[in-house]
């Protein structure tokens, strides 16, 4: 019951991911109408208003990430997902409406600020989860954003315009009335020194009582990781202690002031920056926006839509099993042979786009299996490592700087992708996405340590070795 309660609560938090990842790929089936003469709007959309249609949602991210990162130690958990997702009800409820252009690119720029809850949803999950299934909880982050993709796929296929648009609000309001139903991170409640309401919350994921030992161990284990320079008391003491004083909010300790003097702290957070780095330049967002055309030269009879929805359903096929592979097989295998593969894929993608040396049907193939290969490692240990390498007091920092960083990259790729494959050619640039995928492969053998099932404290510990 235990586990069921956590997973349920993390299929909550996924749920308003999905509906992001459903708002992220919703110009890709609108635009075409929105430019057409038989819009919607009041207008069609001029060329740039269409390029901003897409990309609006991206920079809204780029702002909302840091606002996020600022607000989680303030707010909590709890309130900064609930805050997120009420922005992005309210976008979509003025979308539903809207018929100007300008309203348009506004909501979708509002709804990108939502994007927030991306930094959210990894420290959430991994307060709440118990160790021998976090690293699968948090993998659930990318089957929600592959579901969200092929929901909106299938409501763009097969929905008109209106139902479609009263289809994505139902979705957002019903993440949003689940969330109300969480509990806050015991973690949060911890630092601000609430450890009544910490030991109801852990009570609360684990199913159990309050007062029962495995509450009393976690919370004990929580004050460790939060002052680790009380050092380990028995029972006896944590009970006179807890009789004899109140609770007060600890003295925090700032994010620079924990770069400076925590060795394991600098390291991990290189690791996790320079693997999201790599993870973005691999190439699986080109694919992504170059593989309508790719398709259609290989296969011109398949439908667009039949393509997209396939690409979908072997995202989610491949994210299941990287959900059950991370922590069964582990962080470090999954890293390092699914950037081997998607090297491997670049380059057989590269040369057959430049030579063409297998039937047409062999680019479709090879566009599926890099998806599959990348979504299975390379797309989602990152994330995972990014909600489980940091102490409570660093860890909303990071995961604002980690996803600040990949909303950049994502940005950057799609704002110089068609100028250099204008300037060097689609197959040149499937060659250097390959380098980055086995430079990746290098990095991961002699950087990465295995943090499978790992507590904190052990994880830490990795990175003071030599």
């Amino acid at each position: 019951m235990s586990v069921l309660r956590q997973v349920l609560c993390t299929v909550i938090l996924c749920w308003i991911r999905m509906s992001l990842s459903i708002t992220f790929s919703w110009p890709s089936f609108t635009v075409n109408l929105f430019k057409s003469e038989n819009t919607t709007l009041h207008r069609p959309m001029t060329g740039t208003e269409a390029a901003l249609f897409g990309s609006l949602s991206s920079i809204g991210a780029m702002v909302g990430v840091p606002i996020a990162g600022l607000l989680l130690d303030v707010l909590g958990r709890k309130k900064c997902a609930l805050l997120s997702a009420l922005i992005h009800v309210l976008a979509w409820s003025v979308i539903v409406f809207a018929k100007r252009v300008e309203i348009l690119l506004a909501c979708m720029f509002v709804a990108g600020i939502s994007c927030a809850v991306f930094v959210v949803i990894p420290v959430y999950i991994s307060e709440i989860c118990q160790p021998s299934i976090r690293g699968t909880m948090a993998s659930f982050m990318i089957v929600s954003y592959c579901l969200g993709m092929l929901w909106s796929y299938l409501i763009g296929g097969f929905l008109d315009y209106n139902p479609m648009c009263y289809a994505c609000l139902s979705i957002a309001v019903a993440g949003l009335a689940m969330a109300v139903f969480l509990r806050e991170s015991p973690v949060f409640l911890m630092r601000k020194g609430r450890e009544e309401e910490a030991a109801d919350s852990i009570a609360f994921y684990r199913s159990t009582r309050r007062d029962s030992k495995t509450v009393v161990q976690e919370v004990d284990a929580i004050r460790q990781t939060l002052n680790p320079e009380e050092g380990e008391k028995t029972e006896e003491e944590e009970k006179l202690k807890s009789d004899s004083t109140t609770e007060k909010p600890k003295e925090t300790v700032s994010c620079l002031q924990f770069f400076k003097n925590s060795q394991s702290t600098r390291r991990a957070a290189t690791l996790a920056l320079i693997l999201i780095l790599c993870s973005m330049l691999q190439g699986y967002v080109a694919v992504c926006v170059y593989a309508e055309p790719l398709f259609k030269e290989a296969v011109p009879d398949l439908s667009p839509i039949l393509c997209s929805v396939l690409s979908a359903i072997i995202a989610i096929i491949a994210s299941l099993s990287s959900a059950y592979l991370v922590d069964g097989l582990g962080r470090r295998p999954l890293m390092l042979y699914s950037s081997l593969g998607s090297g491997i894929c670049c380059v057989l993608l590269g040369s057959q786009i430049q030579m063409h040396w297998g039937p047409p049907i062999m680019t479709v193939i090879i566009i599926y299996s890099f998806c599959f290969i990348y979504t299975l490692g390379a797309g989602a240990v990152p994330f995972v490592l990014a909600a489980e390498l940091f102490v409570p007091e660093i860890s909303s920092m990071m995961s604002m700087l980690i996803y600040e960083l990949a909303w950049f990259c994502t940005f950057v790729v799609l704002f110089a992708f068609a100028p250099l494959v204008n300037l060097l050619g689609l197959g040149t640039l499937f060659y250097i996405f390959s380098v980055v995928c086995f430079f990746t492969t290098v990095y991961t053998y002699y950087k990465l340590p295995e943090t499978k099932g790992l507590t904190i404290d052990a994880i830490q510990k990795l990175f003071l070795k030599k």
